[in-house]
C-alpha cells in the first residue's frame, strides 16, 4: 500500500495532527519536531527518547507522566538532528539532568551524542541509554553492537518509573542500563514497509516465506524460512530468544509487537503458544502485552520481546503511566494464567459405521477440497469466508454426528446444531436449520425404513424451516435457487417411485444446473445487493455449496450396502 502524505512534508504533517488530536496530553516544542508532556512535572530527570518517525506510537506517542518527558522526532527511518534533540532536551530539562534514550543506530548515535555535548558546554548534565535488544543484529559477545528494536518500550517504561519517583540521574541510568541488559528481542517480517510518497514497497518477501531477524528499518534479515502457521512462529521466535536470556528467577515481561500491519487477532493467535514455550521453560510471564509498540510503517511482521524482571524492575514495570500510546494504572504485576479453549465440536472422532457419517464425510471432502473456490465466489460480493465457514461447520457436523449415532434423526439433529455453531453467520444457521429439520422429519426411522416419499417429505420441512428463517424467495441469487429445484426434483421423483439413491442422485444434477444458473440473477438483498452488478457471471457461492453437499451425498447414498 502507498502511505499517505508525501515524503518532504509527512515529519511535520504527522507530528502536527498528532499533537492537535493529543493536545490534552502532549504540547509542541517551540521551534522543533519534539513533543512534551502537557503538564510540567516537579523538578526530576527529563527522560528524552526519540528517532525518526514510521514507528508510532515510538516514540511521540511515548511521551506523559510515568514514561517520556519528551520525545524528539526525525524523517522517516532517520535520525533527528543534533539541533533538533538540543532543543528538545532543553524544553524538556527541569534541573535534575537528562537522560537520553534509543537505539543503537549511527545517526541517532551521532546527533543525540552532538546534542549531550552541547548541553555539557551549557553545564547541563546528560547520560545516555543506549538500547542493543536485537538478538539478529550482533553476536551475544558484542552486545555494543546491536540495535535498538521493540525493546526500546520496555526500556523507556523503566527508565520512565525511575525518574518519576524521584531517583537522581545516576541511578535512572544504572537501572535503564540493567532493563536494556535484560532485555532480548527476536522479529520477523511478512511484506515490507512503503515510505510516504512511493508506490512499491522498500523490500518485497515472497508470499511463501518469511523474513527471520528483520528490524524495523528493512534491514535484511538473517534467515529466509518458508510461512509458517502461527504455532511455527512463535516456536521459532521463543526457540530463537531462550538461549540469549540472562539468568533470572523466571519472571520476565513479555512484549509481542506488530510492525504495523499484523493484526491484533493473529498476534493473539501467536500469543498462546508463546506463552506454553516460555512456561515449559521454567519463565513465568508477570506482564503480557499484544500489540503494537514499535512499528515500522505499515510492514507486516511481529517481534517478541522479553525483559527478566528482578525486584526493582519488577516495581518499576508496574508503576502507572499515562501517555497517548500507552497507558498503566499500575496495578501489582501477577502471573499470567495460560487460558486454553478446548473446541469439543471440532475434536477428532473416529469414523461411524452409519450412512449418515458416510454422507456427512463425502460432503466435507467436497467441501474441503473446494474451500478455496467458495472463498472466491463469496468475494465477489461479501466478506470472502464462506468457504471457510463451510469447511469448519462441515468438520463439527461429521464430529457431533460420530459422537450421536444412537438414530438418523439424532444424529442429523446434532449435526445440524454443530454446524450452527462452528460456521456462524447466516449460512451456518440456514445449513444448521436444513440439517436439523430433515433429521426431524425423519424421526422414528431406521436408515432402512427411509423410503423415497419419506425422505422427500423430511427435506420439504426443511426446506420450509429454512425460508421461515432465511425470509428468501427463489430469484433472489440465494442459497434457495439451488434448494427449491433440489426439493421438487426429489418429490418428482419420490412420486415417479425412484429409490433413495437414484432420486437423490437425479435432484442433486437438478441443483447442480440451479446452481450454476444463478451466474445470471442479481442478488437483492443485504450486502451482495449493495454490490449487484460485480456479481454478475458469477454463480451464489451458497447454492453452489449447497449443489456440492447434495452431490456428495447422493454418491455416498449410492455406495450403501
Amino acid at each position: 500500500m502507498t502511505v499517505l502524505g508525501t515524503a518532504e512534508t509527512f515529519k511535520r504533517d504527522w507530528l502536527d495532527g498528532f499533537v492537535t488530536a493529543y493536545g490534552r496530553s502532549v504540547r509542541k516544542v517551540p521551534d522543533a519536531y519534539g513533543v512534551l508532556r502537557r503538564e510540567e512535572s516537579a523538578p526530576k530527570v527529563a527522560v528524552v527518547i526519540g528517532g525518526g518517525c514510521g514507528h508510532y506510537p515510538a516514540f511521540a506517542g511515548l511521551v506523559g507522566p510515568g514514561l517520556a518527558d519528551g520525545a524528539v522526532v526525525g524523517d522517516v527511518f532517520t535520525s533527528p538532528s543534533a539541533e533538533q534533540v538540543y532543543r528538545t532536551a532543553r524544553a524538556a530539562e527541569s534541573g535534575a539532568g537528562v537522560l537520553f534514550g534509543y537505539g543503537n543506530y549511527q545517526g541517532d548515535v551521532l546527533h543525540f551524542g552532538l546534542a549531550a555535548r552541547r548541553l555539557a558546554a551549557e553545564g547541563v548534565e546528560s547520560r545516555t541509554i543506549l538500547v542493543t535488544d536485537d538478538i539478529a543484529s550482533g553476536p551475544a559477545d558484542a552486545p555494543e553492537r546491536r540495535r535498538g528494536v521493540a525493546g526500546d518500550f520496555l526500556v523507556f517504561k523503566i527508565a520512565g518509573a525511575a525518574a518519576e519517583r524521584g531517583d537522581d540521574l545516576a541511578a535512572v541510568h544504572a537501572v535503564a542500563e540493567k532493563a536494556n541488559a535484560n532485555t532480548r528481542t527476536f522479529g520477523v517480517a511478512f511484506g515490507g514497509c512503503t515510505l510516504p510518497g512511493a508506490s512499491a514497497p522498500l523490500f518485497t518477501v515472497g508470499e511463501s516465506e518469511m523474513e527471520l531477524g528483520l528490524g524495523i528499518h528493512g534491514e535484511p534479515g538473517v534467515r529466509t524460512v518458508g510461512r509458517l502457521s502461527a504455532r511455527e512462529l512463535a516456536d521459532e521466535l521463543v526457540d530463537g530468544l531462550l538461549p540469549e536470556l540472562p539468568a533470572g528467577d523466571g519472571r520476565v515481561v513479555v512484549l509481542l509487537n506488530g510492525l504495523g500491519r499484523t493484526k491484533y487477532e493473529e498476534m493473539f493467535a501467536t500469543y498462546t503458544r508463546v506463552h506454553e514455550q516460555l512456561a515449559a521453560a521454567g519463565l513465568s510471564p508477570l506482564h503480557t502485552e499484544v500489540g503494537e509498540f514499535v512499528t515500522s510503517l505499515d510492514m507486516a511482521g511481529v517481534s517478541l520481546s522479553i525483559l527478566v524482571l528482578d525486584d526493582e524492575l519488577a516495581e518499576l514495570y508496574a508503576a502507572p503511566c499515562d501517555t497517548p500510546g500507552y497507558r498503566s494504572t499500575g496495578a501489582a504485576l501477577a502471573p499470567v494464567a495460560l487460558e486454553s479453549t478446548v473446541d469439543s465440536l471440532l475434536a477428532e472422532t473416529a469414523p461411524g459405521e452409519g450412512i449418515v457419517d458416510r454422507a456427512l464425510t463425502a460432503a466435507l471432502h467436497d467441501i474441503e477440497a473446494n474451500e478455496a473456490e467458495l472463498g472466491r465466489l463469496d468475494a465477489v460480493a461479501a466478506d470472502g469466508d464462506h468457504g471457510l465457514g463451510m469447511t469448519r461447520g462441515m468438520r463439527a457436523a461429521v464430529a457431533a454426528a460420530r459422537r450421536d449415532e444412537d438414530s438418523l434423526s439424532t444424529a442429523l439433529l446434532a449435526a445440524g446444531t454443530a454446524f450452527a455453531d462452528a460456521a456462524g453467520g447466516a449460512s451456518g444457521a440456514l445449513y444448521g436449520v436444513l440439517l436439523a429439520e430433515t433429521g426431524a422429519g425423519l424421526r422414528g426411522r431406521a436408515p432402512r425404513e427411509v423410503t423415497t416419499v419419506a425422505l422427500a417429505d423430511a427435506v420439504d420441512g426443511a426446506v420450509a424451516a429454512f425460508v421461515e428463517l432465511g425470509k428468501a424467495e427463489p430469484g433472489e441469487k440465494t442459497m434457495l435457487d439451488a434448494i427449491e429445484p433440489f426439493r421438487l426434483a426429489l418429490r418428482e421423483q419420490a412420486e415417479a417411485g425412484a429409490d433413495v439413491p437414484q432420486a437423490w442422485q437425479k435432484a442433486a444434477q437438478v441443483a447442480v444446473s440451479a446452481a450454476e444458473a444463478t451466474a445470471d440473477l442479481l442478488p437483492v438483498k443485504g450486502r451482495a445487493a449493495r454490490l449487484a452488478k460485480r456479481s454478475e457471471g458469477h454463480p451464489d457461492p451458497g447454492a453452489t455449496s449447497f449443489a456440492l453437499l447434495v452431490t456428495a451425498v447422493g454418491q455416498a447414498l449410492g455406495k450403501e450396502d
